[in-house]
């Protein structure tokens, strides 16, 4: 017994040093068998299923074509519905308990999926493993291509979003016990179902659901094979303190401030200086990579081609949409510059310039969702802060939440999501993020593995803190990470989706054929579909570009270039560094 302790201990060793094969341990992961699929056993026999702590509330065959996707029906399928964890909140006297749905396909190919929701999660969507697990447009989703998917609320309804936040426990349960909680249900849930548990399990989601597909990895590494995180909230909450920390600055270049009686600063930056910004990147950019095509593939080298003040116009007189004032400018660049403490400690990463800059939902995360109720507001003063803010009691008045933001202060509020106290026993930061992030020796030890897609126009979580996650991760495991982990980002593409991107791409599929058949994606092809394209289209493709083109998504830290061949097709272009 002592000597079988002492080699898995030193197996751990060598894992996490990728090392030890003089010892004849293997420094590799380990192959994964593919899942055997089975078919539904009895839908309606489910409405019976016993498991801790579970009631089910209906259990149904939802018939071919009563969903669809990319204009296609999915099959039929079993719907469960019910809760766990009911109870009532010593704290705050509310009743909370974690609300789910399954969707079960009647030719299932022997997977589970979990998939993650986003925001502060307060409602149980619909469980098909579709556009929430990553991608703008999946032509097909999870469900139909026959995982049993799971979806949940994280353990609060919507009614109480976010102020259950008071609430310990669903901080806890909005964390990550949620995911601990009704995984072994759902296993359960699907033995019963088919015959058989999963062969393989997967988990994945977008912005806090990539988050939540980060934690899993690291919480519940013996329950996942499979991670796909896209947009990831790695330090959710630090990303949300950097972003309120900003609110000043826009203020100060702002000229309208309320817009239909909300919040509103996109008068600081409006979209005709936003594109300004952007034509002058792609100016300076776009042919970095060989292919002068509106993208911008090599994200690093433009931080170097590029420089907001020499290469924008600045305003003499008046700002009329083809200059900036050397107000603005030292905004955006302080915006897009590191967040750090008074004392010179990093608290956030920057941001990269990318012509992603113009698009919509770059506003809404800068503009409207730093200043309005339960995004960044209303998340940092009662969700991640200890204790929560008594300023935001009234969390739903939109005048409250922007007051709250204006008068931000990062030295004070900061420390609040690194804080416990005698009701809240765990911090912030440590109930949001994943632990040991960069380390995840246990999945890869069993042949799990990880991987994340993000866009360089992210404006809310900073593909450049994913980029040092990753680094990190690589460094630890011996510059072998991309044994078990890649990360691709995505040119162009907003928060999970959007922008002027090749958005549309199937990372579950990619992700499946590498935990099972051993194929490492050494590329992921990606689509721009723009009106009119089956798939959920992207409304931010310009015009101007073929409808659809595609291009690689390379890992990182390769860029793709353009070698020979028809500059609209991903197979002219090649992942070099």
């Amino acid at each position: 017994m002592l000597n079988k302790k002492l080699f898995s201990l030193t197996a751990f060793a060598c894992v996490a040093f990728a090392g030890c094969s003089s010892l004849g341990i293997k420094t590799t992961p380990p192959q994964l068998a593919p899942a055997q699929g089975a078919a539904l056993l009895n839908c309606d026999a489910l409405g019976s299923f016993s498991f801790t702590s579970t009631t089910v509330t209906m259990a149904r065959v939802v018939a071919a074509g009563t969903l669809r996707n990319a204009e296609q029906p999915v099959g039929e399928h079993c719907q469960v519905t019910g809760f766990m964890n009911r109870r009532v909140s010593p704290v705050d006297g509310q009743t909370y308990a974690i609300g789910f749905e399954m969707r079960l396909p009647h030719d299932w190919n022997g997977r589970f999926l979990y998939q993650g929701n986003g925001g502060t999660d307060g409602m149980v969507v619909t469980a098909d493993g579709g556009s929430s697990l990553g991608s703008g447009g999946m032509l097909r989703n999870g469900l139909q291509q026959g995982f049993a998917v799971i979806s949940s609320d994280a353990g609060h309804t919507a009614a109480q979003n976010p102020l259950f936040g008071r609430d310990p426990q669903a901080r806890r349960d909005y964390g990550y016990h949620a995911v601990g909680s009704l995984t072994p249900m759902a296993k359960a849930l699907i033995r019963s179902a088919y015959g058989k548990g999963p062969d393989r399990s997967y988990i994945g989601g977008t912005s806090n659901g990539g988050r939540h597909a980060l934690v899993a990895a690291s919480r519940y590494a013996a329950d996942y094979d499979g991670i796909l995180a896209n947009a990831p909230g790695i330090y959710l909450p630090r990303a949300s303190v950097a972003n309120l920390s900003q609110v000043k600055r826009w203020d100060s270049v702002a000229t309208t401030r309320v817009v239909n009686g909300l919040p509103d600063y996109e008068s600081a930056l409006p979209i005709n200086e936003r594109r300004l910004i952007a034509n002058a990147i792609l100016m300076h950019c776009d042919a970095l990579d060989g292919s002068v095509d509106g993208l911008v593939q090599d994200t690093q080298a433009c931080q170097k081609s590029f420089d907001l003040l020499r290469d924008v116009p600045t305003c003499t007189s008046s700002r009329d949409g083809t200059c900036l004032t050397s107000e603005q400018k030292a905004v955006v660049a302080a915006v897009y510059s590191p967040v750090k403490r008074a004392n010179g400690e990093l608290f956030y990463a920057g941001f990269p310039f990318d012509p992603g800059i113009a698009h919509p939902g770059w506003a809404e995360w800068k503009f409207r969702n730093s200043v309005r109720t339960a995004r960044n507001p209303v998340s940092v003063g009662f969700i991640f802060s200890t204790p929560p803010s008594s300023d935001l009691a009234k969390a739903k008045e939109p005048s409250r939440t922007a007051a709250f933001a204006l008068n931000f202060d990062l030295e004070k509020e900061a420390p609040k999501i690194f804080a416990t106290d005698a009701i809240y026993t765990e911090s912030g930061i440590s109930f949001m993020s994943p632990p040991n992030a960069t380390r995840m020796e246990e999945l890869r030890a069993r042949g799990g593995k990880i991987l994340v897609v993000h866009g360089t126009s992210d404006p809310i979580f900073s593909i450049d803190d994913t980029a040092a996650w990753y680094r990190d991760l690589n460094a630890h495991h011996g510059g072998k990470a991309d044994s078990f982990a890649r990360f691709f980002p995505v040119p162009g593409m907003g928060h999970s989706r959007g922008g002027p991107a090749t958005d549309q791409f199937d990372a579950l599929s990619a992700l499946v054929d590498w935990v099972e058949f051993g194929r490492a994606p050494e590329r992921i092809v990606a689509a721009s579909r723009g009106p009119g394209n089956p798939g959920g289209a992207n409304p931010d493709v310009p015009s101007t570009w073929p409808n659809p083109r595609t291009r690689p998504l390379c890992p990182y830290p390769t860029v793709a270039r353009y070698q020979s061949g028809d500059k609209e097709q991903a197979a002219s272009y090649a992942c070099v560094r």
